[in-house]
């Protein structure tokens, strides 16, 4: 299945201390545990000026893969994409 996008949907993620990755999301009432990190894609070197530079991550939770957002200038986290995991246990 393909990546949903969506509308930038503000969120609070805990990282690692030591390299930054993502280890929970908050979003609303919910807190989802990062299960597994699928993808990193560092944008600093090619970004819109006027947004400045980000990280995409792509992790999986128990129940979806998210795509996460990092805007280093602003310090927000943002979920961009959402694809509902099949092999749900």
């Amino acid at each position: 299945m393909a990546m949903v996008r969506v509308a930038p949907v503000a969120v609070r993620v805990r990282t690692n201390w030591f390299n930054g990755t993502p280890r929970e999301i908050a979003w609303g009432d919910q807190r989802l545990a990062v299960t597994r990190l699928v993808a990193v894609r560092d944008e600093r070197a090619a970004y819109p000026a006027i947004t400045g530079p980000r990280t995409r991550f792509e992790v999986d939770t128990r129940t979806v893969r998210l795509a996460l957002t990092y805007q280093h200038r602003s310090h927000r986290w943002t979920i961009d994409g959402m694809d509902p995991l099949e092999d749900v246990a």
